[in-house]
């Protein structure tokens, strides 16, 4: 069985750098396999309108001020950026936190951030498609880069759970999946994603198997691992970012790891 990890998101809401910078801090010195945050350029709860800052500049950041976690943004948004740029951008991450940056992306979703900041909403299935037409420009130009990524292969998570296309481009792409939902639901997206693995010819072993979990999903850690889950991510956002979500995954974490053996 693939070893348990966890991790949480810190959440750019609500907070100064010097409070976010905390947290990052607070969190590498735990014992986290990975640290996140988000693409919004908004608020997503308590105030709309609050304060807010920039994901890939954090992220540059980030990658200074950590000295162990794994690291990313869960997800960037594709419609954002140009798929070269995006590349070249998740490269240069993972040379200035010395291999240990994760590119997460998804297709977008949040109305607010596309319309505020000029880019085309358009729909889901649109906004999936440019998904699917932007990856392997993605994957073509990693390859590409001079120097290439630290890492070989660059882990790549694609963030989503629609059965039809997303699995699929999970299936060609990614080497972590990320969904949401309860285990029973992600054991089934789970199978869905096996199945779309054997239809591109992917092993689907090759694919680590992340959920993002709250409230009372944080007491089912064996129902996920169960489930074929074994990387669970918490959240936290600002200004008081309470870890204790965080340190609940690690003590079950360790726990799941000892029956394992």
């Amino acid at each position: 069985m693939t070893t348990p990890r966890v991790g949480i998101q810190i959440q750019q809401q609500h907070a100064t750098y010097r409070q976010i910078r905390k947290a990052w801090e607070a969190v590498d010195r735990t014992r986290a396999d990975t640290l996140w945050n988000w693409d919004h350029f908004f608020p997503l709860s308590g105030d709309l309108n609050g304060t807010h800052l920039d994901n890939w500049t954090a992220l540059g950041a980030m990658a200074e001020v950590t000295e162990r976690v794994e690291i990313g943004c869960l997800v960037a948004a594709n419609s954002y950026r140009n798929p070269n740029l995006l590349a070249d951008m998740a490269r240069t991450l993972d040379h200035i936190s010395d291999g240990r940056f994760i590119l997460g992306i998804g297709s977008g979703w949040n109305e607010r951030d596309y319309t505020e900041y000029g880019y085309e909403f358009g729909t889901a299935a649109s906004r999936l498609k440019d998904l699917d037409r932007d990856m392997p420009v993605i994957v073509n130009r990693l390859h590409t880069l001079n120097p290439g990524p630290v890492r070989d292969p660059f882990p790549i998570l694609i963030g989503g759970g629609g059965e039809k296309v997303t699995l699929r481009i999970v299936a060609q792409y990614a080497t972590i999946w990320n969904g949401q939902g309860e285990p029973e639901e992600l054991a089934h997206k789970n199978r869905v994603l096996d199945e779309w693995c054997a239809k591109v010819g992917r092993d689907p072993s090759e694919i680590e198997r992340s959920a993002q979990i709250f409230g009372d999903q944080l007491d089912k850690g064996d129902e996920y691992l169960a489930a074929g889950i074994t990387h669970l991510i918490c959240d936290a956002s600002g200004p008081d970012y309470d870890l204790a979500p965080l340190k609940k995954l690690i003590e079950w974490r360790d726990r799941a790891i000892d029956r394992i053996g």
